[in-house]
Protein backbone atom coordinates (compact mmCIF):
# COMPACT_ATOMS: atom_id res chain seq x y z
CA UNK A 1 0.00 0.00 0.00
CA UNK A 2 3.00 1.87 0.81
CA UNK A 3 4.61 1.56 -2.40
CA UNK A 4 1.45 2.81 -4.48
CA UNK A 5 1.11 5.82 -2.05
CA UNK A 6 4.40 7.21 -3.17
CA UNK A 7 3.44 6.93 -6.64
CA UNK A 8 0.64 8.57 -6.33
CA UNK A 9 2.64 11.22 -4.88
CA UNK A 10 5.60 11.49 -7.66
CA UNK A 11 2.40 11.56 -10.22
CA UNK A 12 0.47 14.72 -8.57
CA UNK A 13 4.02 16.85 -7.92
CA UNK A 14 5.36 15.69 -11.82
CA UNK A 15 1.59 16.52 -13.27
CA UNK A 16 1.75 19.68 -11.64
CA UNK A 17 5.14 20.76 -12.59
CA UNK A 18 4.44 19.55 -16.45
CA UNK A 19 1.10 21.48 -16.16
CA UNK A 20 3.00 24.70 -16.14
CA UNK A 21 5.10 23.79 -19.08
CA UNK A 22 2.28 22.85 -21.00
CA UNK A 23 -0.09 26.12 -19.95
CA UNK A 24 3.52 27.80 -21.16
CA UNK A 25 3.71 26.55 -24.47
CA UNK A 26 -0.02 27.08 -25.36
CA UNK A 27 0.52 30.39 -24.00
CA UNK A 28 3.30 31.05 -25.63
CA UNK A 29 3.32 29.19 -29.00
CA UNK A 30 -0.19 27.71 -29.71
CA UNK A 31 -2.09 30.74 -28.71
CA UNK A 32 -0.03 33.17 -30.38
CA UNK A 33 -0.35 31.10 -33.55
CA UNK A 34 -3.65 30.12 -33.29
CA UNK A 35 -4.01 34.83 -33.03
CA UNK A 36 -2.09 34.83 -36.02
CA UNK A 37 -4.48 33.04 -37.71
CA UNK A 38 -7.33 35.45 -36.80
CA UNK A 39 -6.83 39.07 -35.05
CA UNK A 40 -5.67 39.05 -31.50
CA UNK A 41 -4.76 36.41 -29.00
CA UNK A 42 -6.98 33.60 -27.78
CA UNK A 43 -7.78 34.81 -24.64
CA UNK A 44 -9.25 37.66 -25.96
CA UNK A 45 -11.57 35.87 -28.16
CA UNK A 46 -15.19 36.48 -26.30
CA UNK A 47 -18.74 36.99 -27.70
CA UNK A 48 -21.44 39.53 -26.27
CA UNK A 49 -24.54 37.65 -24.81
CA UNK A 50 -25.83 40.78 -23.57
CA UNK A 51 -24.95 43.99 -24.42
CA UNK A 52 -23.11 46.51 -24.19
CA UNK A 53 -20.40 44.69 -24.26
CA UNK A 54 -16.72 46.35 -23.60
CA UNK A 55 -14.58 47.25 -20.69
CA UNK A 56 -14.47 50.40 -18.17
CA UNK A 57 -11.87 52.54 -18.88
CA UNK A 58 -11.89 53.85 -15.12
CA UNK A 59 -12.20 50.55 -13.24
CA UNK A 60 -11.13 47.92 -15.79
CA UNK A 61 -14.26 46.02 -15.29
CA UNK A 62 -15.71 44.05 -18.36
CA UNK A 63 -19.81 45.82 -18.88
CA UNK A 64 -22.42 43.75 -20.24
CA UNK A 65 -22.28 39.47 -20.07
CA UNK A 66 -19.25 38.43 -22.21
CA UNK A 67 -18.51 34.84 -22.71
CA UNK A 68 -14.78 34.19 -22.94
CA UNK A 69 -14.93 31.65 -25.27
CA UNK A 70 -11.17 32.20 -25.83
CA UNK A 71 -10.26 31.56 -22.62
CA UNK A 72 -11.46 28.42 -22.28
CA UNK A 73 -10.46 27.32 -25.24
CA UNK A 74 -6.97 28.23 -24.18
CA UNK A 75 -7.94 25.82 -21.35
CA UNK A 76 -9.19 23.02 -23.48
CA UNK A 77 -6.11 23.29 -25.52
CA UNK A 78 -3.63 22.95 -22.26
CA UNK A 79 -5.57 20.41 -21.46
CA UNK A 80 -5.38 17.60 -24.52
CA UNK A 81 -1.86 18.83 -24.45
CA UNK A 82 -1.47 17.96 -21.00
CA UNK A 83 -3.37 14.53 -21.17
CA UNK A 84 -1.77 13.55 -24.82
CA UNK A 85 1.64 14.12 -23.06
CA UNK A 86 1.22 12.00 -20.15
CA UNK A 87 -0.85 9.21 -22.10
CA UNK A 88 1.72 8.38 -24.79
CA UNK A 89 5.00 9.21 -22.67
CA UNK A 90 3.63 7.68 -19.28
CA UNK A 91 0.57 5.46 -18.96
CA UNK A 92 1.51 3.64 -22.76
CA UNK A 93 4.85 2.50 -21.92
CA UNK A 94 4.07 1.44 -18.72
CA UNK A 95 1.11 -0.62 -19.79
CA UNK A 96 3.57 -2.38 -22.43
CA UNK A 97 5.91 -3.04 -19.32
CA UNK A 98 3.51 -4.16 -17.31
CA UNK A 99 2.11 -6.61 -19.55
CA UNK A 100 5.38 -8.07 -20.63
CA UNK A 101 6.15 -8.47 -17.28
CA UNK A 102 2.88 -10.10 -17.09
CA UNK A 103 3.69 -12.57 -20.41
CA UNK A 104 7.12 -13.24 -18.86
CA UNK A 105 5.59 -14.63 -15.43
CA UNK A 106 3.12 -16.91 -17.36
CA UNK A 107 5.60 -17.97 -19.24
CA UNK A 108 7.64 -18.86 -16.55
CA UNK A 109 4.75 -20.55 -14.73
CA UNK A 110 4.05 -22.40 -17.86
CA UNK A 111 7.43 -23.97 -17.72
CA UNK A 112 6.91 -24.78 -14.19
CA UNK A 113 3.49 -26.52 -15.26
CA UNK A 114 5.46 -28.27 -17.76
CA UNK A 115 8.21 -29.03 -15.05
CA UNK A 116 5.53 -30.70 -12.49
CA UNK A 117 3.71 -32.20 -15.46
CA UNK A 118 6.37 -33.96 -16.67
CA UNK A 119 8.03 -35.28 -13.01
CA UNK A 120 4.47 -36.83 -12.64
CA UNK A 121 4.48 -38.64 -15.64
CA UNK A 122 8.07 -40.22 -15.05
CA UNK A 123 6.80 -40.70 -11.71
CA UNK A 124 3.94 -42.49 -13.02
CA UNK A 125 5.98 -44.56 -15.02
CA UNK A 126 8.10 -45.47 -12.47
CA UNK A 127 5.30 -46.47 -10.07
CA UNK A 128 3.54 -49.03 -13.00
CA UNK A 129 7.18 -50.36 -13.94
CA UNK A 130 7.45 -51.34 -9.99
CA UNK A 131 4.21 -52.71 -9.73
CA UNK A 132 4.64 -54.65 -13.19
CA UNK A 133 8.45 -55.99 -11.76
CA UNK A 134 6.04 -56.71 -8.31
CA UNK A 135 3.41 -59.03 -9.94
CA UNK A 136 5.15 -60.49 -13.34
CA UNK A 137 8.42 -61.49 -11.52
CA UNK A 138 8.22 -64.44 -9.18
CA UNK A 139 4.86 -65.99 -8.40
CA UNK A 140 5.72 -67.38 -4.76
CA UNK A 141 5.87 -63.80 -3.23
CA UNK A 142 2.30 -63.08 -4.65
CA UNK A 143 2.43 -58.72 -4.59
CA UNK A 144 4.43 -58.97 -1.27
CA UNK A 145 7.71 -56.64 -1.68
CA UNK A 146 11.17 -58.58 -1.79
CA UNK A 147 13.53 -57.38 0.42
CA UNK A 148 17.13 -58.01 -0.90
CA UNK A 149 19.55 -60.54 1.13
CA UNK A 150 22.98 -59.82 1.68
Amino acid sequence: MRGNVVDLAVAVVIGAAFTNIVNSVVKGIIGPLVGAIGTRSLDAYSSCLKGPCGVNAETGEPIGVNILWGSVLNATLSFVITAAVVYFLMVLPMSKYLARQEARRKAKEGVQETLEVTELVVLKEIRDALVTQRTGGSSELDGQVRRPTH
